[in-house]
């Protein structure tokens, strides 16, 4: 595991950006695992000016994003879909076609996962994942569990998830309770692991999870086995670390 400390969010997002330049530099035709929340958009801004400025190139650049909630089309504007196509997509020269979500209008859970699963398999992995850090350790929709989900699955939001989110949607009774999340084996199968966390509210999680025992009860606490993860956090996510 390296870390990145950075002074604050703008600092965090700006150096988490340049990791992602350079695999893209590296290989234009690369994988991009993505995320969303508030983590990541710091980060999603820093690639758009760099775009902007001629630095960077999508035109060959495939994405696969973690999760999408079970139940709202592209068009809602809490979909995840809809996060990406407005933070990320529509802003570079990324082609359509190469982003892909799981789809949250297939009722049917099994064949949503297994046709999500099939469309990374089809692109031999991914190259980069990007991660935020829940308050309970979840990564995508991984939520704390007796065991790791090896492949994408559906997944019944805990209370904490749900309370969380609420602050996007108008009540608390509009939250999704269900998601479908690629599972924590294809998360551990990318080539690079990068997660951001920024603000105190996440230091016992990150102390717990980066510096604590391996346990499905703490998702991210995997990544401690990951041969390539970069934890680029902020000194307020880092304070309870000595």
């Amino acid at each position: 595991m390296r870390i990145i400390k950075t002074k604050n969010y703008e600092e965090m997002s700006k150096r988490a950006a340049d990791l992602i330049a350079s695999v893209i530099l590296l290989k234009p035709n690369c994988v991009l695992g993505l995320a969303t929340g508030s983590s990541p958009i710091g980060t999603y801004q820093n690639l758009v000016k760099k775009y902007q400025a001629g630095e960077l190139d999508f035109s060959e650049v495939r994405s696969v994003n973690l999760d999408e909630y079970k139940g709202l089309a592209k068009e809602n504007e809490q979909s995840y879909y809809y996060f990406m196509h407005d933070n990320l997509f529509s802003k570079v020269n990324i082609k359509m076609e190469n982003t892909h979500l799981p789809d949250g209008m297939e009722p049917d859970s099994e064949k949503a996962c297994k046709e999500y699963d099939e469309v990374i398999a089809s692109m031999n992995g991914v190259d980069m994942q990007l991660l935020g850090l829940g308050h309970d350790g979840h990564i995508g929709f991984n939520e704390p569990n007796k065991e790791f989900d090896k492949t994408t699955h559906c997944v019944n939001l805990t209370e904490m998830t749900i309370e969380a989110n609420k602050r996007f949607f108008k009540s608390i009774n509009d939250v999704p309770k269900q998601a479908y999340t690629m599972g924590v084996g294809t998360i551990m199968a990318a080539k690079m692991v990068i997660m951001l966390v920024s603000g105190k509210d996440k230091a016992k999680i990150l102390k717990d999870a980066f510096f604590g025992p391996v346990t499905p009860e703490v998702p991210a606490s995997i990544l401690q086995f990951h041969p390539n993860f970069i934890l680029v956090a902020d000194e307020d996510a880092l304070s309870l670390v000595k």
